[in-house]
């Protein structure tokens, strides 16, 4: 059995459980195929220097979540400070745990500083690397020497996945090899993500069955375009009184947010709404007449995922990887950071008649298919350490 070293803290852990849910996903799969164990490096902070965009508290050791076998470990930080050296720490935190477990390959998800800790790891023991861009890796790097840390993983890595063509080619024009890149689309959960009953769940969430319900799930962050939602529904009301729109999800830009819907006297139609856990996602995409993703940017979003297999359609920015998986049959594409085109696209997909089944016959894809791609490319890599020496 092939024994995989997973190094990553784009993954769930004691301060946010909700934090990498499609490697996460993926790696339960995996497990089932692979001896594997996560490796979570957490940035620690100094009392008096800890980030405010999110908890840095010493992390549960003993958190894990099921099915994965997963340990976390601190490595000494600071913020921005150590940002150029934070993959270093980190691999050098992880190494003797890494080199004790004896993996046949490493995979590092998240390019920096994650995947250059997995590179460094990965070249310390002589064995293969596989490194995964998510998308915000590669569209929002922080600074130039992170920068130069994200190219060498993508020159240097044995194998580059990401989620989706467009981060492909993205990350071929800035020096990985086009002949060691794959594009691994996202799956999601069909045993939880498939056509339901819309009565039943928005009797559960006290949604009126005659509303037009708009549902948005994820991060609260003006860079998803929710500015332009909230100003979207506004225009919309006037002529659709039963236009209802809700925000689901937790994040930093939430005054914001509320400020906007406040602006436009909206309250009574725009819902700002708590994150929610995952076993109420399909809930949410069940009672919706359709799901919107205005994002500025993205790599692969689950969201959209989701919806699709539940049989909502969609409206999403044209953006990323997300050409990739909607198409008109399923929904509507808009540019970004446009309110009229949301405007016209949101009413079009609300006007129009959609049939769940047919959308999610389309719009279906596994984590157990990701997993099995996933697995191509590992053995591809390794080949000769799957037989005997590790048998199960």
């Amino acid at each position: 059995m092939l024994k995989v070293a997973i190094v990553t803290r784009y993954f769930p852990s004691s301060a946010e459980p909700w934090q990498g849910r499609s490697v996460y996903q993926t790696l339960r799969v995996l497990a089932r195929e692979t001896d594997l164990r996560v490796f979570y490096p957490n940035a620690s902070y100094p009392h008096l220097f800890k980030p405010r965009s999110r908890s840095y508290d010493r992390l549960d050791p003993s958190y894990s979540p099921a099915d994965v076998q997963t340990s976390y470990y601190d490595y000494p930080a600071l913020p921005v400070l150590s940002r150029p050296f934070n993959g270093l720490m980190a691999a050098r935190a992880l190494l003797p745990h890494v080199r004790r477990f004896a993996p046949d390959l490493i995979f590092g998800c998240f390019l920096y500083p994650d995947g250059y800790a997995a590179l460094k790891i990965g070249q310390a023991l002589a064995v293969p690397v596989v490194a995964m861009s998510i998308g915000s890796d590669i569209n929002r790097i922080g600074d130039p020497i992170s920068a130069m840390h994200t190219r060498a993983v993508l020159r240097e890595a044995d194998f580059l996945v990401t989620v989706s063509g467009d981060l492909r080619l993205k990350a071929i024009a800035m020096g990985a090899a086009a002949e060691k890149t794959r594009a691994i689309v996202n799956g999601c959960d069909l045993a939880v993500f498939h056509p339901g009953d819309r009565f039943h769940a928005r009797l559960k969430l006290g949604i009126d069955p005659a509303a037009e319900a708009v549902v948005y799930i994820g991060r609260m962050d003006v860079k998803k375009g929710l500015r332009e939602l909230v100003e979207a529904a506004a225009r919309l009301h006037s002529a659709r009184p039963r236009l209802r729109v809700y925000m689901v999800g937790e994040g930093p830009d939430r005054p914001l947010i509320e400020s906007a819907i406040q602006a436009r006297n909206a309250a009574g139609y725009i819902h700002a709404l708590p994150g929610c856990a995952f076993d109420e996602v399909a809930v949410w995409m069940a009672a919706a007449d359709l799901v919107t993703l205005p994002s500025y940017m993205e790599g692969c979003p689950n969201v959209i995922l989701e919806a699709l297999a539940s049989g909502r359609p969609v409206v999403a920015t044209n953006v990323g990887g997300i050409p990739e998986i909607l198409s008109e049959e399923c929904g509507r594409l808009v540019p970004p950071r446009d309110a009229g085109a949301l405007v016209q696209a949101l009413a079009s997909v609300l006007d129009s008649a959609w049939e769940a089944q047919a959308i999610s016959a389309r719009g279906s894809r596994s984590w157990e298919t990701v997993a099995a791609e996933l697995l191509e490319v590992f053995h591809s890599l390794a080949p000769a350490r799957t037989g005997s020496d590790h048998a199960c």
